[in-house]
C-alpha cells in the first residue's frame, strides 16, 4: 500500500472542498459588498450548521444509512436535523417572526390607536419561515449526491481491479499450462533420438536449450516481439524435423515485416503442436504446412495438416486448443477471428490478429 500516495489524495482533497466553500461562502457575501458591518451572527451560523451537516451526511448518513437501504431511517434523521436547524435560525436570529413591536399609529387628534391589519402588512408571511430550510435541504442533497457518484465511481474502480486481477490469473495459469505440455512434447521427441542413438542429439538439445531460454525470459512479459516469436516456432519445427523420418512436406513461408509488432507469448504453438502431433503417420512422414503473412498491424496464420493419427487421448485431447481459445478471448477480445475447418483428411486453422506495436 502506498502510504505517501494515499496521503497526497487525501490533501489534494481537503485543499479541492476548502476552495469550493470559500468561493461559496464569499458569493453569498457579494449582497453585503456596501457594508460588512451588517453581516450578523445568523450568517456565520447557518453557514457553520450548514457545512457540518454535509460533512455529517457525506460521511456518515449516506454510507451508512441510505447506502445500506435504510431509507425511512435516513429520511426521518435528516428531516428531523433540517427542523432543528431551521427552528434554531427562525427563534434565534429571525426576529422578524417573533417579538414584533406593535406600529405606532395616531389618529387626527393626537391619540394613539393601534390596527393590527397595519402591522400585519409588515410581518413576513408564514411560508417565509420555510426558506431557511431550502438552504439546509438543498446542502443534504448536493452531499448525497457527490458521495452516491463517489461510492459509485469507487465500486466500479474496484470491480474494474478485481475483473483485471482474475484475468491476470487466468491467463498466468494459462500459460503455465502451455509451457509443461510443450516440454513434454519436446523431450518426447528428444527421447526418440536418443532411442534410435541419432547423432542429432546434440543439436536437438541446443535448439531445446534456445527455446527454454526464449520461455524463461521473454514468455512472463505481457507482449513478445513479433520476431522472437516466430524464431521460437521455427525452433520448435526444426526440433520436429529432427526426430521425423520424411520433412519433405513440411513447410513454413513468412511474408511481411516483422520489426516493431508484439504479440502474446506461444501463442500459437499449440496449433503447430497438434499439427505435428496428428499430422504424423506410424512411418514418421509428416505434411503440416505453415503460412505467415503480416500487411501493417494485420496478421494472419494458416496451418494445415493431415489428419494421420486419428487416435486421440480423451484426457488430454482438446486442451491446446482450448488454451489458445481462452487467451484469445482474454487477449483479443474484438481484435481476432478464428476458423477451424476439418475434411476427412484435412485439418486447417486460420488465425486473424490485429497486432499492437512494440513498445520501446
Amino acid at each position: 500500500m502506498n502510504i505517501e500516495g494515499i496521503t497526497n489524495n487525501n490533501t489534494n482533497r481537503i485543499l479541492i472542498h476548502s476552495i469550493i466553500w470559500c468561493f461559496l461562502i464569499i458569493a453569498s457575501l457579494l449582497p453585503f459588498y456596501q457594508n460588512f458591518t451588517s453581516i450578523n451572527a445568523e450568517f456565520y451560523v447557518q453557514w457553520s450548521s450548514g457545512i457540518l451537516l454535509f460533512y455529517a451526511n457525506y460521511f456518515y448518513f449516506v454510507p451508512n444509512l441510505l447506502l445500506q437501504k435504510k431509507y425511512a431511517a435516513y429520511l426521518g434523521i435528516i428531516l428531523s436535523i433540517v427542523s432543528i436547524l431551521t427552528c434554531i435560525k427562525i427563534f434565534y436570529f429571525s426576529p422578524e417572526f417573533h417579538n414584533m413591536p406593535h406600529q405606532r399609529i395616531f389618529d387626527s387628534n393626537g391619540k394613539e390607536i393601534i390596527r393590527e391589519k397595519f402591522f400585519f402588512k409588515k410581518r413576513p408571511p408564514f411560508f417565509f419561515k420555510f426558506f431557511p430550510s431550502l438552504f439546509y435541504l438543498f446542502i443534504v442533497s448536493i452531499s448525497t449526491l457527490i458521495k452516491t457518484l463517489s461510492e459509485y465511481y469507487t465500486n466500479q474502480q474496484n470491480k474494474l481491479i478485481s475483473e483485471t486481477r482474475k484475468t491476470s490469473t487466468e491467463l498466468n495459469y494459462l500459460r503455465k499450462q502451455t509451457n509443461p505440455h510443450f516440454l513434454f512434447n519436446a523431450l518426447n521427441s528428444i527421447y526418440s533420438l536418443a532411442y534410435k542413438k541419432s547423432d542429432l542429439v546434440p543439436d536437438a538439445i541446443v535448439t531445446l536449450s534456445e527455446m527454454m531460454r526464449y520461455m524463461l525470459y521473454e514468455t512472463d512479459n505481457k507482449a513478445v516481439s513479433l520476431e522472437k516469436e516466430i524464431n521460437y516456432i521455427k525452433n520448435y519445427i526444426d526440433l520436429q524435423k529432427l526426430r521425423l523420418n520424411n520433412i519433405e512436406n513440411i513447410f513454413i513461408n513468412i511474408h511481411g515485416d516483422t520489426r516493431n509488432k508484439s504479440i502474446e507469448p506461444m501463442l500459437l504453438i499449440s496449433f503447430i503442436e497438434n499439427a505435428f502431433k496428428y499430422g504424423t503417420d506410424y512411418k514418421g512422414t509428416t505434411y503440416v504446412k505453415i503460412k505467415i503473412v503480416i500487411e501493417e498491424n494485420n496478421f494472419d496464420f494458416w496451418i494445415e495438416n493431415r489428419i494421420e493419427n486419428q487416435i486421440k487421448d480423451p484426457n488430454n485431447s482438446g486442451i491446446g486448443l482450448k488454451n489458445i481459445k481462452n487467451r484469445l478471448n482474454i487477449l483479443y477480445p474484438n481484435a481476432h477471428q478464428l476458423t477451424i475447418t476439418q475434411t476427412d483428411n484435412l485439418y486447417s486453422v486460420h488465425l486473424n490478429l490485429k497486432l499492437e506495436p512494440l513498445e520501446n
